[in-house]
């Protein structure tokens, strides 16, 4: 499986970006895709994630209510659209998938970094 992260940019507080994560490969085999973030001097953490079909939706406190995953199957891509930005989202951004063979996220995409300006 390989994943390919876009749609990262500097916006000020308060906007809005919508992040993609667009799937090739074996994508049959995936059960979750999670969206990660890690800001600096911090440790990766999961903010975000969706099940086959779009069910199984989790979301961080800190994102809960402000952010949106959701999936678009047709082009294997699921999206984070991310509103009300604060200036702690700022972060690098990373998309992994959970394949039904791994007990845990094992194959990442690239990081998009979210930049977020007070």
């Amino acid at each position: 499986v390989q994943l390919q992260a876009s749609g990262g940019g500097s916006v000020q507080a308060g906007g809005s970006l919508r992040l993609s994560c667009a799937a090739s490969g074996r994508t049959g085999n995936i059960i979750y895709i999670g969206w990660f973030r890690q800001a600096p001097g911090k440790e990766r953490m999961l903010i975000a994630s969706i099940g086959r079909s779009g069910g199984g939706t989790y979301y961080a406190d800190s994102v809960k209510g402000r952010f949106t995953i959701s999936r678009d199957d047709a082009k294997n891509t699921v999206y984070l659209q991310m509103n009300s930005l604060k200036p702690e989202d700022t972060a690098v951004y990373y998309c992994a998938a959970r394949r039904v063979v791994s007990s845990s996220y094992d194959s990442w995409g690239q990081g998009t970094e979210v930049t977020v300006s007070s």
